[in-house]
């Protein structure tokens, strides 16, 4: 039946053909398609690799095709205003709104259902004030560090050059030196598009190293510190995980790596650049802090922190414990969630590792109060910040200030097609392809960038003023509720264990104990069970769950 289906097609083919020379040369408009039909279902017949072709020849592409349609059609037409994933309708349209400069208020009421378990508010006041004036910033800088930095509420988050196009990155500088707020740079290094418009910059260092490198993949302190008294780089940041693929490192092949790349990231053209999963400068919390010192004084004071992802609650009490013990404190820590995502990474990664936002961020503060460390390390929080609510949340569970990344991209228009790996972003983000850089425009881009921030950061202040408050500082956990159940909310207070400080010196409370206990300042370790001791581990009720070849 297939074959007749084929061989049917190829004979009407050949008649119109036949007509071509018979009747008139317009035939060939029926014939040409027919044949190429023809030709494709021959393939389809012959061909091994998709079995649903070799059943339903021709009409089996169109299993193909609206596989590739899907994503757009979901988005444009099935999903609702507070559907979608990762960001809904609602919260891109708010952020194109705010960028374009346009007015943001939307009629009739919430679309969301306040009765929903998880649904989160913030406790307004009868007596509301008036929005603080000025700009409001947090201080980056411990009693070790002699340039201290003032950092913006709302940032650019870590996105590298070559992840991103020189026109994206160019537009989000530009956007970042008017509004006076800071572009982390990703772990790719510093680029001219980073320097040139001259706006405040986080100079990130991953486990590459690149911009500060030896060939062979270790870091360099002489180059290091020649970049580190570039003006615009205010502060460096160690990056020990992201939330987008915590764990995992990552592989430039060598055909993107231009001369241009190379040049920038320290590494040689033409030839693929491996990033590792873990830093081969330091292995245990001690060396860390180490580390921190050696940046510390090669950048003249500058202020050095570190970014993760929270995975295990142990290896982040070891690195408090190493603070204690060598006297090097960061100035600075950046909370990744797990839900951040600029960066590619396999589905697995993306869905199963790494802590929330929300969580990760409490973990740290915590971990910092309970250990008497708070007062002089600064906290970022970085993952799905879009809007004003946003920033308040994360104050409240323990932010100082905030990043963001897809927001900021799709300032600069994203649309959140998701292609951002395969180098065909079709908005000139997230390509190195000259002609579809060429569709964002850098002057305009850049204004909404500044826009977004500017009209973010106002958003955050009005909270705090509709909630009585005077300035951020005042926030509370008591002040952010969570719908528990269908009739009863409670407060980020009730809910959630908060550390005293100095505690975990003094009186670890029990839910705390365990990971105090085996947190080592000499070694990174996750759990209990990481400890030699069998008596330790749980039991396996003779079952094996892992297997070596043999």
């Amino acid at each position: 039946m297939r074959w007749l289906i084929v061989v049917g097609i190829a004979v009407v083919s050949g008649l119109s053909l036949l007509l071509v020379f018979l009747v008139s040369p317009w035939w060939l408009f029926l014939t040409v398609p027919l044949a190429l039909l023809a030709l494709t279902g021959v393939y389809d017949l012959t061909q091994r690799r998709h079995s649903i072709l070799r059943n339903y020849p021709i009409i089996g592409h169109m299993r193909f095709l609206m596989e590739v349609m899907r994503p757009e059609i979901q988005q444009y037409f099935v999903e609702r205003n507070t559907d979608g994933t990762p960001f809904d309708r609602d919260t891109r349209t708010t952020i194109y709104e705010r960028a374009k400069d346009v007015k943001d208020v939307d009629p009739f009421g919430t679309e969301r259902d306040p009765s929903a378990i998880g649904y989160e508010y913030v406790q307004h006041s009868i007596v509301a004030q008036p929005a603080p004036e000025g700009s409001p910033r947090a201080r980056i800088g411990g009693p070790a560090c002699k340039q201290p930095y003032d950092i913006a509420m709302y940032n650019v988050s870590a996105m590298s050059f070559g992840a991103l196009s020189a026109n994206a990155i160019l537009a989000l500088n530009t956007g970042a030196a008017k509004g006076g707020f800071a572009h982390d740079t990703g772990e790719g290094g510093l680029s001219p598009y980073h320097l040139q418009p001259g706006g405040d910059l986080i100079w990130e260092i991953g486990t590459g190293y690149f911009g500060a490198r030896t060939l062979d993949g270790h870091f360099d302190p002489e180059m290091f510190r020649k970049k580190a008294a570039t003006p615009q780089v205010k502060c460096i940041s160690i990056k020990l995980s992201q939330g987008a693929k915590p764990g995992l490192g990552g592989v430039m092949p060598g055909a993107k790596v231009t001369a241009e790349i190379a040049e920038m990231r320290g590494v040689e053209a033409g030839k693929s650049v491996v990033s590792p999963p873990s830093h081969n400068a330091f292995h245990t919390p001690i060396g860390l802090c180490q580390f921190i010192g050696q940046l510390r004084e090669l950048s003249d004071g500058k202020p050095i922190g570190f970014k993760l992802c929270v995975g295990s609650r142990s290896e982040l009490l070891g690195i408090c414990k190493a603070i204690l013990e060598t006297g090097i404190a960061p100035d600075f820590i950046i909370v990744d969630g797990a839900e951040g995502g600029t960066g590619a990474a396999p589905i697995e990664f993306e869905d199963n590792v790494g802590m929330p936002l929300t969580q990760g961020l409490m973990t740290v503060h915590n971990a910092l109060v309970g250990t008497g460390l708070r007062d002089q390390i600064r906290i970022g929080a970085s993952g799905k910040i879009t809007n004003g609510i946003d920033i308040i949340k994360r104050v409240i569970q323990g932010a100082d200030f905030t990043l963001a990344a897809r927001a900021m991209m799709m300032a600069v228009g994203c649309i959140q097609a998701q292609r951002c790996h395969t180098n065909h972003c079709p908005v000139g983000v997230t390509t190195q392809d000259p002609k579809r850089q060429r569709a964002l425009n850098v002057p305009d881009k850049s204004e909404r960038v500044y826009n977004l921030q500017r009209h973010v950061v106002d958003n955050a202040k009005q909270f705090v003023a509709s909630m009585g408050l005077r300035t951020f500082d005042d926030l509370h956990p008591s002040m952010l509720m969570r719908t528990v159940s269908a009739n009863t909310s409670r407060s980020y207070a009730e809910i959630y264990e908060w550390l005293t400080p100095g505690q975990l010196l003094s009186n670890p409370p029990e839910s705390w104990r365990e990971d105090w206990e085996f947190s080592s300042a000499e070694a990174f370790v996750l759990t209990s069970a990481h400890v030699p001791d069998p008596s330790r581990r749980p039991p396996t009720h003779g079952i094996t769950t892992h297997h070596l070849a043999v």
